[in-house]
C-alpha cells in the first residue's frame, strides 16, 4: 500500500522528533578494512528509514551495531536512548529483527514457531493473529524448510513483530517475496510506522523503498552521502528530463526535430528513451509533440514521467550510472550530433 492509500491518515501518529535511532560519527573496522567511516543519521519514531547501499557500503555492518551485535571502532549508537551494547539485555525486548534469512528451527511449522518465540515475552502478540496478518494461515503446520522463499521470509516479519516492538529492524523484507506477497508485506510496514513504530529497513529494491519509506539514508564505503525523502533526493538530482517508453530502436533524430530545437533523446534501454529539452522549453508543449509524432508512426507511448524515480536518483547519487549519449538536434541547421557531456 503507498502512503496515499492509508485508509485513514488524521489517525498517523505524527513522528516524535526525539530520534529512537541515533548514530553519531560511527566508526566501524575490520582489521585494516574501514567498513563503517564517521557515519551518522537518525531515525525517528512514526516513520520508515530506508538505509540504501550498494554491496560493500556498510549497511549490514551498521545495522549490526545498531541491534548490539556489532562492537563500534568509534562514535556512538542509540537505540530509545539505550546503547545496543552495554545495555543489550534490556533493548533486546524492545525491538524487533528480521533476519533475511535463517533463525528459524526448520522443522517447525509457523505456528510453533510463533508460539514458541511468543514465551519469550512478558505481552508478545497473539501469534495466531500474527499468522492470519501475514498471509501464513494456510500454512500454520507446514515445516519452515518447506515454505517458499516468500513465505519464509513473512514468518521472519512476524517472528520480528511477536514482542510488540517498539524499533523495527528489517533486513531485505522483501526479497523472494511474490506480488502479492509484497502487498502484505507493505501494508504490514505502514501499519507499524503509522502505529509510532520506528522502522528502520535496509533493501536492494529501490522501489519498494520508494513506496513504503519516509526518509532515505543513501551511504557507500561507509559513509553517508544523501539522505532526504524519496521526493527531495529526486529532485535534487533531476535534470528536467522526460521519460517514456514506446517501442525499441525509433528514429530518434527524427523525434528530436519534432520536439524541437535543442533537444536530447537517448535510448537509455530497449524501448526506454530519455527526452532532454534545452533551458526555458515548454515541457507541456514538448509532450504534446512527443505524443503527436508517435501517433503519427504508429507507435504507443507508454511510462511517461517528467520526472525520477528512487532509483535513477541513487544510481546518480552513487555514481553507478551509465547511458547512451543522446541524439541532438543543434540550431540552426538541425543536424544530428552525439553529446559530449557527461555520462
Amino acid at each position: 500500500m503507498d502512503h496515499a492509500d492509508t485508509a485513514d491518515p488524521a489517525a498517523r501518529t505524527a513522528p516524535d522528533r526525539t530520534p529512537a535511532v541515533e548514530c553519531d560519527d560511527v566508526v566501524i573496522r575490520y582489521g585494516s578494512t574501514l567498513a563503517v567511516d564517521h557515519l551518522s543519521f537518525n531515525a525517528y519514531r512514526g516513520e520508515v528509514l530506508a538505509l540504501l547501499g550498494p554491496n560493500g557500503a556498510g549497511k549490514t555492518s551498521t545495522v549490526e551495531a545498531l541491534e548490539g551485535y556489532r562492537p563500534l571502532s568509534g562514535g556512538t549508537v542509540r537505540v530509545l536512548g539505550l546503547d545496543p551494547g552495554s545495555d543489550h539485555t534490556a533493548l533486546v525486548p524492545r525491538i524487533g529483527v528480521m533476519l533475511q534469512k535463517g533463525g528459524v528451527y526448520p522443522m517447525l511449522g509457523p505456528a510453533q514457531v510463533l508460539h514458541l518465540f511468543a514465551a519469550y515475552y512478558e505481552d508478545p502478540e497473539d501469534p495466531d493473529a500474527l499468522l492470519d496478518l501475514v498471509g501464513l494461515g494456510d500454512a500454520r503446520r507446514t515445516p519452515w524448510r518447506r515454505l517458499s522463499g516468500g513465505e519464509q521470509q513473512r514468518l521472519s516479519l512476524a517472528l520480528a513483530l511477536i514482542g510488540r516492538p517498539e524499533v523495527l529492524f528489517l533486513d531485505e523484507p522483501t526479497a523472494g517475496v511474490d506480488p502479492e506477497g509484497r502487498i502484505v508485506v507493505r501494508d504490514i510496514i505502514t501499519a507499524q510506522r503509522d502505529k509510532g513504530l520506528c522502522v528502520l529497513l535496509t533493501t536492494h529494491e529501490l522501489a519498494e523503498a520508494e513506496r513504503v519509506a519516509d526518509r532515505v539514508v543513501i551511504i557507500d564505503h561507509g559513509r553517508l552521502l544523501a539522505e532526504g525523502t524519496p521526493a527531495e533526493l529526486a529532485s535534487g538530482t533531476a535534470d528536467g528530463s522526460i521519460r517514456f517508453s514506446t517501442d525499441p530502436g525509433i528514429d530518434v533524430a527524427a523525434l528530436a526535430a519534432a520536439v524541437g530545437t535543442g533537444s536530447a533523446i537517448a535510448e537509455e534501454r530497449p524501448g526506454s528513451y530519455r527526452l532532454r529539452l534545452p533551458d526555458g522549453a515548454d515541457t507541456p508543449a514538448a509532450v504534446a509533440s512527443l505524443a503527436g509524432w508517435l501517433a503519427e508512426h504508429g507507435l504507443s507511448l507508454g511510462d511517461l514521467r517528467t520526472g525520477q524515480s528512487l532509483e535513477e536518483a541513487y544510481l546518480a547519487i552513487t555514481g553507478t550510472r551509465s547511458v547512451p549519449d543522446p541524439v541532438t538536434v543543434d540550431p540552426p541547421s538541425g543536424r544530428r550530433r552525439r553529446s559530449r557531456g557527461r555520462r
